[in-house]
């Protein structure tokens, strides 16, 4: 890292590869290391979960402690820092987070509370003044109060801006007015212009009321939540924040997810030479029973939920199972897509895989192996699925919205450009057009390996993201 006054610290309730549930996680472990790679003393704290791998833990060393007050309750904070390229520190606690899995309890608004306390004191225990502390998600939300109203009447503190970014606006962490107490703050700021929300506290709009700047992650997101059919209900208070609002779309770590280097896949390849994706498309056949063809494989990979489009593919399943296709599916969620597609495979096991449990190292070979990728989202904040999918050379279809609109261009035959295929309106007929135009392309092999050539010469490294956040963090220590 090459010198600079510019310190940044990120907190987020999930860091990749140490906790993970999201593309919460991916970013939060990606970005730092892209802005230290630009000069940027940046810097990671996340809780410490039981469910971390030991060897993760391995030459991790204790730095301080501190007592966080949430009410009448006084808890210990172990400050620790993990073994990595990035200073990464954890907060450890076991009455809050040595349990099974990351979140779902009772007391969560409890849990990332005294997170976010202790992270902001962690500060000057390992003598680190960050000009802007980037927050992430409702997790981190009250700590945008916390900074603002508590602890810049200190002068450690003082002049510190926050960033707070939105990885999706549908989970806001919404909980009774009873908690004020609970978390150490008054019932003064059960107001409508504070945290106050339809008779009920919110953390999300919390962070976006009290955070110097809000982002989110990608620039037709920042649009759509404005209006009240992707706002959940926020779109009032972002509109109030206005030019204060930024999309800055996601990356991805493109030296760990390169298919010419990449272990986790049957056989590299290269934009320059992707023959092999043929070989691939064969082996994971082959392991996964399919019919051994050239029939197009379309994959997906997904959290099983309504949000990801799967009641439009529900309506076409049996259309699907009619054409010359496979599909492959990896993921888990609702239990009535998770039964459908069990239902499909047992019905076509030599044209229908479904993987109902997530593997990163199958997730790898599939996007490596598949030649379209189907994403028909309601609506993606940004989404990574589709960015992995072209970087591994197979077609995306999504649908226009988000992230997926910022990233994905609609092949066009007389122009020779675009990277994959899009359809705007929610219906499964539109769905189905796309899924018809890219089957169309598949077998006018010219034609595809333009698109696929296309797809894979795309740069989605965090490093343009990252000079977006820089200026961002740099435009808040100068406000």
């Amino acid at each position: 890292m090459s010198d600079t006054d510019l310190k940044v610290l990120i907190v987020a309730s999930e860091v990749t590869p140490y906790a993970k549930s999201g593309g919460l996680g991916d970013v939060a472990g990606s970005l730092p290391k892209e802005l230290r790679k630009l000069g940027v003393d940046a810097r990671i704290v996340f809780p410490k979960y039981e469910c971390i791998r030991e060897s993760y833990l391995e030459g991790m060393e204790y730095i301080d402690s501190v007592t966080v007050a949430l009410g009448w309750r006084r808890q210990g904070a172990s400050i620790q820092q993990l073994k990595s390229d990035v200073p990464t520190y954890v907060i450890e606690n076991d009455f809050y987070f040595r349990r099974q899995g990351l979140y779902g309890y009772g007391d969560d608004f409890e849990r990332f509370s005294f997170f976010s306390k202790a992270a902001i004191e962690m500060l000057a225990k390992i003598d680190f003044r960050p000009d802007v502390i980037h927050f992430n998600d409702w997790q981190t939300g009250v700590a945008t109060v916390y900074l603002k109203d508590v602890y810049s009447k200190f002068a450690f503190y003082s002049g510190i801006k926050s960033l707070f970014t939105i990885h999706n606006l549908q989970y806001q962490g919404v909980f009774g007015r009873e908690i004020l107490g609970t978390i150490d703050l008054p019932d003064y700021y059960f107001a409508p212009d504070k945290m106050e929300f339809f008779g009920n506290l919110n953390f999300m709009k919390t962070a976006i009321t009290y955070a110097d700047a809000v982002s989110t992650v990608s620039k037709t997101y920042v649009e759509e939540i404005k209006y009240s059919d992707f706002g959940y209900m926020l779109n009032g208070v972002l509109q109030f924040r206005g030019d204060d609002v930024y999309g800055i779309v996601n990356g991805i770590d493109t030296d760990l997810n390169d298919p010419a280097t990449d272990k986790r896949i049957y056989k590299n390849f290269s934009k320059d030479d992707f023959s092999a994706k043929i070989e691939n498309k064969h082996a994971l056949q082959q392991e996964l029973g399919l019919a051994q063809s050239d029939a197009p494989i379309i994959a997906i990979i997904s959290r099983l939920a309504d949000q990801k489009g799967l009641d439009l593919v529900a309506l076409c399943m049996d259309e699907l199972m009619g054409m010359d296709v496979q599909i492959v599916v990896l993921g888990t969620g609702e239990g009535r897509y998770e039964n459908l597609f069990k239902n499909y495979a047992w019905r076509y096991p030599q044209k229908m895989s479904a993987n109902i449990f997530f593997s990163d190292e199958l997730a790898q070979k599939i996007y490596a192996s598949s030649d379209m990728f189907l994403m028909p989202s309601l609506f993606e904040p940004c989404g990574l699925g589709q960015i992995f999918a072209m970087r591994y050379g197979t077609a995306p279809i999504v649908r226009r919205t988000g992230g997926l609109n910022d990233t994905v261009k609609h092949y066009n035959r007389d122009e020779k450009d675009g990277t994959g295929f899009i359809f705007t309106d929610y219906i499964a007929s539109g769905m189905m057009w796309a899924i018809r135009e890219a089957i169309e392309f598949y077998w006018d092999k010219p034609e595809w390996n333009r698109l696929i050539k296309n797809a894979m010469s795309q740069d989605f490294s965090w490093a343009t993201s990252a000079k977006q956040y820089i200026e961002l963090y740099t435009k808040l220590k100068n406000k």
